[in-house]
């Protein structure tokens, strides 16, 4: 494996093995939580990953406490707009709770237990080798559907970055992040998602067609909220404070130059 043979230690496990995440942790010099079961979430199961998320977190968070090391979590900028925030989402802007948002805060509440934790939110376009996060759910709908749509004029936003820039960001935080910070890996503030319907429309063929909001549901399925979202975010104290300087290129031009993302055959 490409781990092993950077010399890390390979431990295998799940979200749901809370003693074998306490043991890994426990041994490491650092943990970065990436994990997420978004296979329930699809499923129509986002309560169940979400508590499964914040188990691994207080079982993680209780085997560091107390030693110093770096512990570095995830969330996602999406979830929380919508738990109601809105306008350009800043590294200060913290929600009380909700989905995702209570496995932030509990990894926060660690840097009162001499953990040096912090918190990377990613956008909902993640992308790299031919993956583009929730982007790639829409372009599936969208081959399925003949057409790439967006909801009402297309002016929602959704943040973007490259997986090596995501990457990096990681990497910088488990380094030197301050205890308590949270980090905005967000390389594009806001691409309208009609911008994004249209590049995934080119690349397949396809027209692009505005959906009501009525329809979303049914077109989007248990992504309709996120494309009815507007989810502008700054990066702005994450590039000052850790030094980050995303150099991929953007999502729209990761769409136009991939090349297995072509029209389907009719």
């Amino acid at each position: 494996m490409q781990v092993e043979s950077l010399g890390a230690e390979v431990h295998l496990g799940d979200l749901s093995d809370l003693d074998g995440l306490a043991a890994a942790a426990a041994k490491a010099d650092g943990v970065v939580h990436l994990a997420f079961d978004h296979q329930r979430q699809s499923g129509g199961d986002l309560e169940g990953a979400v508590e499964a998320d914040l188990a691994a977190v207080r079982a993680i968070g209780s085997a560091l406490a107390g030693s110093g090391k770096p512990f570095v979590g995830t969330n996602a900028t999406g979830g929380i707009a919508l738990a109601g925030f809105q306008g350009v989402l800043t590294e200060d802007v913290s929600l009380p709770g909700g989905p995702r948002i209570d496995a932030e805060n509990a990894v926060l509440a660690l840097a009162g237990q001499d953990v040096r934790a912090s918190v990377v939110r990613l956008p909902p376009a993640v992308h790299g080798n031919g993956r583009y996060g929730f982007v790639s759910g829409l372009i599936e709908i969208a081959r399925a559907a003949g057409s790439a749509g967006y909801v009402g004029d297309g002016g929602d936003r959704w943040g973007a970055t490259a997986l090596e820039d995501a990457g990096r960001a990681y990497r910088l935080a488990l380094e030197s992040a301050k205890a308590g910070s949270r980090i905005h890996a967000v390389a594009e503030a806001g691409i309208a998602m009609r911008d994004i319907a249209e590049a995934i429309g080119h690349r397949l063929g396809v027209p692009t067609a505005a959906v009501t909001a009525e329809e979303a549901a049914t077109r989007f399925g248990f992504l309709a909220p996120f494309v009815s979202m507007d989810n502008p975010v700054s990066s702005r104290s994450t590039r000052e404070t850790l030094g980050w300087a995303p150099s991929r290129p953007g999502l729209i031009a990761a769409l136009e130059s991939d090349p297995v993302l072509t029209p389907s055959p009719r």
